[in-house]
């Protein structure tokens, strides 16, 4: 995808990030977040404390949005942590790998070692897929930690990949 720019979320941003959110977490199939969270809820987990989101846009169409922060605090900030949300009329745009790449950039440009994902549902195969292209290693499997709406529990992945 050639036109898409990223660029870190502005106040201005939130009724799209509102619709890129929404139908991912109502969902209740790839984030371990209630199903039914309130907008400003929504919006607060997303941009909370010192996750650093930004928006993935093709001119001014939103088409996906990530989070970068420490995995951390102290001892450990030095691995980072990120969320990803493509917009549904996005996906198989490349949106996700241009963000991803996007989010390897600023963390190695922001001092990071590390990116690890805590809590990637096994049956989110496109993710899955994604950072295992991108290097990423299966660290750890934590048995049945995700109650899935259609499948019941499933697995849930620790991701690592060393910068």
């Amino acid at each position: 995808m050639t036109d898409m720019t990223l660029r870190p979320v502005a106040p201005a941003d939130d009724p799209a990030l509102w619709d890129m959110l929404r139908p991912v977490f109502r969902a209740g199939d790839t984030y371990a977040v209630d199903p039914g969270i309130a907008r400003d809820a929504a919006l607060r987990y997303w941009r909370a404390g010192s996750h650093t989101a930004f928006v993935a846009e093709d001119g001014t169409t939103p088409l996906g949005t990530y989070y970068i922060c420490p995995n951390q605090q102290g001892f450990g900030a030095h691995v980072c942590n990120c969320g990803f949300v493509t917009a549904a009329q996005s996906a198989g745009r490349g949106v996700a790998r241009a963000m991803l790449n996007h989010a390897l950039d600023t963390a190695r440009a922001s001092g990071y070692r590390a990116m690890q994902f805590n809590f990637v549902v096994e049956t989110n195969a496109r993710a899955v897929a994604l950072w295992t292209r991108a290097g990423f290693d299966t660290v750890g499997r934590l048995p049945g930690a995700f109650h899935h709406p259609a499948h019941g529990f499933v697995d849930a992945l620790v991701m690592y990949k060393t910068l």
